[in-house]
């Protein structure tokens, strides 16, 4: 049985893979309107699920504990309506290899950004390392979507920050962007959340 999830919980939901973010970040996140986004916040702000904070001119909204456990309430209850918990599962055991491949390579990168990692760890080795995930996420995505279409766009995601790596590092490690470890790091938070685990 494949789902798809209510609007309402992907906008509660979206806040917590992406961490923070604004209503157009969201929105974008999770290709729903902004405005229909930010009802959906607002609502959820109504019961302590969610908060929202002034940062200069921009306004972002970030989870509340009580936020949190209510989304993973949601998330496991469409989990169970689906009857794949088993096997969604089995998909984070093996996503977790690759997730240790990634976190690594990134975390080498970031080092030679700040000029303190070894002097072996360049622009291109980096690349190479992430280019075997890129490819078997396309697996893992497929099989999760086979249950939860919300899990579609991941692979796209990563792949096309990959590809412009290497004209602009950036797009490995950035916070400003749609990189490479920030888009692992949401699928991480998305797959513990779907399964109520912690990291």
């Amino acid at each position: 049985m494949t789902a798809s999830t209510p609007n309402h919980v992907l906008a509660l939901h979206a806040v917590r893979t992406l961490g923070h973010g604004d209503g157009a970040r969201i929105a974008e996140r999770v290709h729903l309107p902004q405005p229909e986004v930010e009802e959906h916040l607002l609502d959820a702000a109504a019961h302590g699920w969610v908060t929202r904070s002034s940062y200069g001119a921009d306004d972002e909204w970030s989870l509340t504990e009580s936020g949190k456990a209510h989304g993973e309430q949601l998330l496991a209850a469409e989990l169970d309506a689906t009857g794949a918990r088993s096997e969604i599962a089995t998909i984070y055991r093996d996503f977790l290899p690759l997730n240790e491949v990634v976190g690594a390579a990134c975390t080498r990168w970031q080092l030679v950004e700040l000029g303190l990692g070894p002097q072996d760890v360049s622009l291109a080795s980096t690349i190479t390392a992430l280019r075997e995930p890129a490819q078997r996420l396309a697996g893992i995505e497929h099989r999760l979507t086979t249950h939860l279409l919300r899990f579609t766009g991941y692979h796209d995601r990563f792949t096309a920050a990959l590809a412009k790596a290497s004209a602009e590092p950036a797009w490995i490690t950035g916070i400003d962007r749609d990189s490479c470890h920030r888009i692992w790091f949401e699928l991480h938070e998305d797959l513990i959340a779907t399964l109520g685990l912690t990291r």
